[in-house]
């Protein structure tokens, strides 16, 4: 049952956001008394904290099989970003908004796993590029990893970016783009051009 209300509650929490969704909303959803709920959650703040835990171990075990594909870095990239926006529902009701908003120490810590997580992806999507020739070589390789985790992070800031100017999958292609063409080399823009235009078809 505990792993049944995970499931739903990480479902609604995408979908509405974090605060939106009750625990009475929960238990209607599922058929179930909020008693059953709290037989295996103490309050919301952790059944939040066991959701976001849930759902950034299967984010990155997704990312982990990607990787694990040796595709060019480049594709890796998007392939990475194709699979966490299909799982995040293209984030449309901001739940990591709501989350720091109302959640702050569960956002900090998921934030910090975030960061380790990327760091560790981008760091070797990087020397593997450089490598390969597709990426530049005089790259600052620590910089580049830290600035696209910087810029990942402030997207999704809809003060700057609202959704309304920016549709979030949008935003990240457009994003992802731009990070790529700073540190591509020739070889590199062609591999490019032609991911962006077979997306485009």
């Amino acid at each position: 049952m505990k792993e049944n209300i995970l499931t739903k509650a990480t479902e609604l929490f995408l979908e509405q956001g974090f605060k939106s969704v009750t625990m009475d909303d929960l238990a209607n959803e599922m058929g179930i008394s909020k008693k059953t709920i709290y037989a295996h959650f103490d309050n919301k703040t952790k059944l939040v904290q066991e959701c976001t835990l849930e759902l950034f171990h299967f984010i990155r075990g997704g990312i982990d099989e990607i990787i694990a594909l040796k595709k060019n870095p480049i594709e890796e990239l998007y392939e990475i970003k194709k699979f966490v926006m299909m799982h995040l529902k293209g984030e449309k009701s901001s739940p990591e908004y709501q989350l720091q908003k109302y959640y702050p120490e569960t956002h900090i810590a998921l934030k910090t796993k975030h960061f380790e997580m990327m760091q560790e992806c981008v760091l070797d999507n990087v020397k593997r590029g450089i490598n390969l020739g597709i990426y530049r070589e005089n790259l600052n390789v620590d910089f580049v990893s830290r600035i696209y985790f910087s810029g990942v992070t402030s997207v999704k800031d809809q003060k700057l970016f609202p959704v309304s100017l920016f549709p979030i999958s949008e935003l990240m292609d457009v994003y992802l783009e731009y990070h790529l063409r700073g540190i591509v080399t020739p070889k590199g823009r062609k591999i490019l051009n032609t991911i962006i235009n077979s997306n485009q078809e």
